[in-house]
């Protein structure tokens, strides 16, 4: 197992020599934040991100996320450019020696919260989504209020809406069929492993079909491709949104087996119908000790991340420190894991 921290790269609040100091940390999930949807990354860039990452005495161990264009998303016509744009990318990436890559397949939204600080009774900030919460936002200015990859100004926003009207879920599966059996030979060519993502949450948002919202649905992407390259993202936290999901999620791990090429564990707590706020990893509804013993008992031995993490101990007031992407609760929750890990190790 590789024990990880998401890096935002040189803007973040959270330096690598500080990532360094987490007991257990060796390596590092990263990406080129700053190239748009369906640009081919270059080379010299990741190199450079890499080396960098690898100065600080850490390793470069997933890319979090390579975006997938909307006009794939959509099968729309101009799909083929962005197919061949991530395809090298993908090579890229394995020609540096980084081994997974991650991505979604959420239409035009991204993760999505209605709170990124709701305050939980021990006085911490945790993201928290409420549903009924959705009409409150306001899109007149595009989407510049979501904590999104990628945003869009309000032209760029209805013409992908209106492009999505009459998509459903069985189009957004063949589409995804249709990126990786053409992505996948290519990834497993160049020694790298695809880690789609769970859609977060796990729920048509703003209208839109979601179609990654299950660990069936996570089997059923198993079986798109025939290359092993082709594989999952196992995250406990969007899953666990769903409390069915959150109660099967160490069996999910089990069924998935070698085809979980990526983890994040977090916890969550429902507190109604699709609504629920993010909390520390030792509580929550799901039983992340479980979840580890069948990663464990599995054979997994991918990179595996804290996620998210509250605020904690003043760090909302840090400049340039994203919510849920603290330091100090991130630390914390390595650690947990860490310890869950070894003491399963223990017990084999």
């Amino acid at each position: 197992m590789q024990l990880s921290v998401r890096w935002y790269g040189p803007d973040d609040g959270v330096r690598l020599d500080q990532i360094r100091q987490v007991p257990g940390v060796e390596h590092v999930v990263s990406a080129l934040y700053d190239v748009p949807p369906g640009q081919a990354w270059p080379k010299e860039d990741l190199a450079r991100l890499k080396e960098r990452i690898e100065d600080a005495g850490l390793r470069f161990s997933a890319i979090e996320s390579i975006p997938v264009h909307e006009d794939i998303k959509l099968g729309r016509p101009g799909r083929e450019r962005y197919i061949d744009n991530y395809a090298r990318s993908v090579e890229r990436a394995g020609a540096l020696g980084i081994e997974v890559v991650c991505y979604n397949f959420m239409p035009v939204f991204d993760w999505t919260r209605t709170d990124l600080a709701h305050r939980l009774p021990d006085g911490s900030e945790a993201l928290a989504y409420d549903h009924a919460d959705l009409s409150e936002f306001d899109f007149s200015g595009g989407t510049g209020e979501l904590p999104a990859w990628a945003s869009y100004s309000r032209v760029e926003l209805e013409e992908l809406l209106d492009a999505c009207e009459g998509v459903g879920e069985e189009d957004l599966w063949q589409n995804l069929a249709y990126f990786l059996e053409r992505v996948g030979p290519v990834a497993e060519e160049a020694g790298v492993k695809l880690a789609i993502h769970p859609d977060d949450p796990p729920w048509p948002v703003f209208d839109l079909p979601r179609i990654v919202t299950s660990a069936a649905a996570l089997e059923r992407v198993t079986e798109l491709a025939g290359t092993p390259a082709n594989g999952v993202c196992l995250c406990t936290g969007s899953l666990g949104a769903d409390p069915d999901e959150a109660e099967a999620l160490p069996r999910a791990a089990r069924r998935l087996g070698g085809r979980v090429h990526f983890a994040h564990l977090r916890n969550v707590r429902a507190t109604g119908e699709k609504r629920f706020h993010e909390t520390p990893h030792p509580s929550g509804d799901v039983d992340l000790a479980a979840v580890v013993r069948a990663l464990r008992e599995s054979g997994f031995d991918g990179p595996l991340r804290p996620d998210h993490g509250r605020m904690i101990w003043g760090e909302e007031d840090r400049p340039n420190v994203r919510p849920g992407y603290g330091l100090y609760d991130r630390a914390l929750g390595a650690n947990y894991l860490l310890g869950l890990w070894e003491r399963e190790g223990e017990r084999a």
